[in-house]
């Protein structure tokens, strides 16, 4: 049941953000958009670190191989894989690149819910990966350490449920198509960690490279999605200042949780 809930915990961050569309009635303004998207790469990029990399080292050591070879090899599996998606599915970046072109209402819609999609499946497999091997029984996973990855996730999951929801809603969706929206683009984290959960308990040799593939994959939508989308324009060191706040907050929920 810990592993249950676990999962669905980043699914409810997103729900929740999603639902801020029943009560907001103005889209995010630009300040406000790229606090939240630095804030959400803060916690990215320090789960990826203390919850993904140093986890795979410890255990490929306690399996007697060399330590960092399956974090390096996971790693950039991890990020060849989001450059294959990449390469596959249209980004939040290159739709407002293009927003003067003859785009139809459900293209904009599509691109912007596949985008977020694209952020939750890397995120899906991590909280995965750390169930799985926190249910393996591994002395490097705690029940408390998985739990901080969830709600890290979860954390940064709530400003990305908004971030569809009130864009969808601006552009004339109803308040309760908008919601769905947020919520369509969260369902993959749950399905994804099951899926991975399942793949994992079948291999756990494997889940230095998993956990090292996860993070590669979250790294690769930081630098890719998020860290462009909050640097453009003026005032880009709002976003710099949030990436601070949320890696701030995603390392004391690992170290006091972990």
């Amino acid at each position: 049941m810990e592993a249950f809930y676990g999962i669905l915990i980043p699914f409810l961050g997103t729900t929740l953000g999603a639902a801020c569309v029943f009560f907001m009635k103005k889209s995010l303004s630009d300040r406000v958009q790229r606090s939240l998207t630095g804030f959400a790469a803060g916690v990215m990029v320090a789960a990826s670190v203390w919850s993904l990399l140093i986890p795979a080292i410890e255990q490929a050591k306690s399996m007697g191989g060399t330590p960092v070879l399956p974090a390096v090899i996971g790693f950039w599996a991890g990020i060849l894989f989001l450059l294959m998606l990449d390469r596959l599915i249209p980004h939040l970046h290159a739709k407002s690149q293009q927003a003067e072109g003859p785009q139809s209402k459900l293209q904009r819609t599509t691109m912007m819910v596949l985008a977020v999609a694209l952020h939750n499946i890397p995120e899906g497999m991590a909280v995965g990966v750390v169930y799985a091997d926190y249910l393996s029984g591994s002395a490097q996973m705690t029940a408390a350490g998985a739990l901080a990855l969830s709600l890290g996730i979860a954390i940064q999951n709530f400003p990305e449920g908004a971030i569809i929801s009130l864009p969808l809603r601006a552009e004339g969706m109803s308040k309760g198509r908008a919601f769905g929206g947020g919520v369509l683009s969260g369902i993959v984290e749950p399905i994804g960690a099951v899926l991975t959960i399942l793949a994992a308990r079948l291999i756990i040799p494997a889940l230095p490279y998993l956990l090292s593939f996860a993070a590669g994959a979250m790294l690769y939508v930081v630098v890719e999605e998020l860290i462009p989308e909050m640097s453009q324009g003026s005032h880009s060191n709002i976003g710099t200042v949030f990436f601070a706040v949320g890696f701030s907050v995603m390392m004391v929920l690992d170290v006091a949780l972990g």
